[in-house]
């Protein structure tokens, strides 16, 4: 690594600190997570060159992938069948947002329609990254709407969080490591680690998040893994996911600002009419609970919405399931989707 590199990082994490110093002391609202999101965003807008913190962000999502797989009890394992009839309105959901999302970016944004079809599709944002430009797409576009997507999402759910559920975004997202034994801690160190680095090894997808969640879950199913990991650690991620999302903004362009982001801040609407639709008819018909279907059917990213699940202290699992049920239905279909329409294209 360079000390141009270093220097970046340094000046990044500063900048994420400045921003946790400014929400803590004005009292807003989820410190470590909003303020470095907010002051990073506003540096990269302002042509400040900041660099994301590589390796160690990345880490951050085991941090995570051990906390959701904790959550994995054999009560959990029991309670899995009753999620079945919400899990299985997820494709149809994925349909919609494809059938209006496509247009939109075709009409309005003025985007080619491979650029336009994984723009649209509601996948990680990396994955569809990356399978766009496999496919010929314009990948700065693809990369911009989806970053643009995970940010509207993560200041407007929690207001909507505090506002309408009246959730008390506060809830306490772990022990203090000095109260957690020696032997936990090592064996959720070793989780994230050897998870992280086997799914790595084998190519499964978000392997940073789903292989330490998978150990973890192994773990406590089988009685090892008693609890979560440390509040710091949690707050570190928290601060490091909010500076990566500001961080992508780097290099924009007022014309991509016009434009592209735009575009994408208003599909992002588009996309809380779909999703508050799906949440109203799986609250009244009983199958999830109103802050677990809104956080279940919220398009954002895996991680992200599970920071969230943590601090409004809801049913981590439930969220959970529904977010990687999403993310797997759309690795595997969009391409297929896409190949399909494009064969019917050609005849």
């Amino acid at each position: 690594m360079t000390s141009g590199v270093r220097v970046r990082q340094a000046v990044t994490v500063l900048i994420g600190a400045a921003g946790v110093a400014a929400f803590w002391a004005l009292g807003l609202p989820l410190p470590f997570l909003f303020g470095p999101m907010i002051a990073s965003l506003a540096a990269a807008l302002a042509g400040v060159r900041l660099m994301g913190m590589g390796e160690v962000s990345v880490a951050a999502r085991s941090v995570l992938g051990v906390a959701i797989g904790a959550s994995v009890t054999p009560a959990l394992m029991v309670e899995l069948p009753s999620m079945l009839a919400s899990v299985a309105i997820i494709p149809v959901y994925i349909a919609v947002i494809g059938l209006v999302g496509v247009p939109f970016f075709r009409r309005f944004c003025g985007f080619d329609p491979v650029t336009a079809f994984y723009a649209a599709m509601p996948g990680g944002a990396a994955d569809m990254t990356i399978f766009g430009a496999e496919a010929g797409a314009n990948v700065r576009q693809v990369s911009l709407i989806h970053v643009t997507r995970l940010l509207v999402i993560m200041i407007v759910a929690p207001l909507v969080l505090a506002g309408i559920y009246g959730i008390e975004l506060t809830h306490p997202i772990g022990q203090p490591a000095v109260d957690i034994p020696v032997a936990d801690l090592a064996v959720m160190i070793g989780a994230g680690l050897v998870g992280w680095k086997t799914a790595e090894g084998v190519g499964l997808f978000g392997a940073a998040i789903l292989g330490p969640l998978i150990a973890a879950a192994v773990l406590s199913l089988l009685g090892i893994l008693h609890m979560r990991p440390p509040r710091e650690a949690l707050l570190a991620a928290q601060f490091l996911i909010g500076v990566g999302i500001g961080v992508s903004y780097v290099g924009v362009t007022l014309r991509e600002l016009r434009e592209t982001v735009a575009g994408g801040a208003a599909f992002v609407l588009i996309l809380a009419v779909i999703a508050g639709a799906v949440t109203e008819f799986v609250t009244l018909t009983g199958l999830a609970p109103p802050v677990e279907g809104f956080l279940a059917f919220m398009p954002g990213g895996q991680a992200e919405m599970s920071m969230l699940a943590l601090i409004a202290g809801a049913d981590l699992s439930f969220v959970v399931v529904h977010h990687i049920a999403r993310i797997v239905i759309v690795l595997i279909g969009a391409p297929i989707v896409f190949r399909l329409v494009r064969r019917r294209q050609g005849r």
